[in-house]
């Protein structure tokens, strides 16, 4: 079954497309490359940052990204700073470097839109009669469409690695097979975001697992917008996705983003059968096996949380039904969680 579905697959891609999508992550993948990996303070080869330094590139930043400086954190900075010089790995970045790399993040946070999607939420959220609605009918319907890619609940945070890093869960059988790609993008960017603001002090990166169960047929421009946003949005932040179980759909659409990735990106995905994922999951969550849930054999139910969308209910005024502001208090006490228990 899965070889006569494959032909279908691979038509539904061109050559120009995959050619034109190498050009432009080809544009950041030097800074993919030679960004952090993991943890501030935990990688080898990392250089001190005076506080003066930190305050020059908080200012910098300040300045020229007043509505949004405070999205990256002092570990993040930090992290970025102290890494050895790709031009010279004997000394440390400079700081115009560092500025520079910082820049380009915040540039396309600025391009993509990305501080103003959780007022997008808020105002589908709300009436569509309020003010904001009548007044810009075009808002209206773009936070409408994010509303929409977020009731399907195949993506959210829910509890901590061993480590402290959030966890971010895909359930691919809940994606649409027709999706409105800027709406699906623009929900992945409002998600991750939320769990980036959650992270405990010095963490820096998260962990995705993936339910790949029954997975929609691949739509290559939302695949590939996704991957242009982790590397262009995100370089740093993802610091293992492990999925499961692996279908031909799977395969398809590894083979397709692979030869897309930079190199250091390529070695975070794992594609396992289930009772290795299990394994895997065991060794990482906080809590161990407990955490493992339901849809992968385990006792967490998060169902209860993040149900199918024919089962949730209209949370405001608007048309959003998935609990995004439930999900960031759950996490904020997950973090908090666990951040007692390592003063144990």
């Amino acid at each position: 079954m899965a070889s006569s579905d494959e032909p279908k697959i691979d038509a539904a891609v061109s050559k120009e497309e995959v050619e034109k999508a190498k050009a432009e992550i080809a544009e950041e993948a030097d800074d993919y490359e030679d960004t952090v990996d993991g943890e501030a303070g935990a990688a080898s080869g990392e250089f001190d940052v005076t506080k003066e330094e930190m305050s020059i590139i908080r200012a910098e930043l300040a300045c020229e990204f007043p509505d949004d400086y405070n999205y990256l954190s002092d570990a993040y900075v930090k992290s970025v700073a102290s890494k050895p010089y790709s031009k010279d790995p004997t000394k440390r970045r400079p700081l115009e470097y560092t500025m520079e790399k910082l820049t380009h993040v915040m540039e396309w946070r600025e391009q993509a839109g990305a501080p103003e999607f959780e007022n997008l939420v808020k105002l589908a959220n709300g009436p569509p009669s309020s003010p904001e609605a009548v007044e810009n009918p075009e808002k209206l319907t773009k936070a409408k469409a994010l509303a929409t890619s977020l009731n399907n609940a195949s993506l959210y945070w829910h509890g901590f690695t061993k480590e402290g890093k959030p966890v971010l869960w895909i359930r691919c059988g809940r994606k649409p097979w027709y999706p409105n790609v800027e709406a699906e993008v623009n929900a992945l960017i409002l998600i991750a975001d939320a769990g980036i603001r959650c992270m405990p002090k010095g963490i820096t990166d998260f962990v995705v697992i993936s339910d790949s169960y029954s997975p929609p047929p691949p739509v290559p421009t939302f695949m590939i917008n996704v991957l242009k946003a982790l590397v262009r949005g995100y370089p740093d932040r993802l610091n293992v996705l492990l999925s499961a179980p692996v279908s031909s759909i799977i395969q398809f659409v590894m083979n397709l983003l692979l030869p897309l990735m930079p190199g250091r990106l390529s070695g975070k995905f794992l594609l396992k059968d289930v009772d290795d994922a299990r394994k895997i999951m065991t060794e990482w969550l906080m809590h161990g096996e407990d955490d493992i849930p339901t849809f992968f054999g385990g006792k967490a139910d998060h169902d209860q949380y993040y149900p199918e969308e024919s089962y949730s209910t209209i949370k405001g005024q608007g048309n959003l039904k998935f609990d995004y502001f439930g999900m960031i208090e759950r996490l904020q006490a997950s973090a908090k969680e666990w951040e007692e228990s390592q003063k144990k």
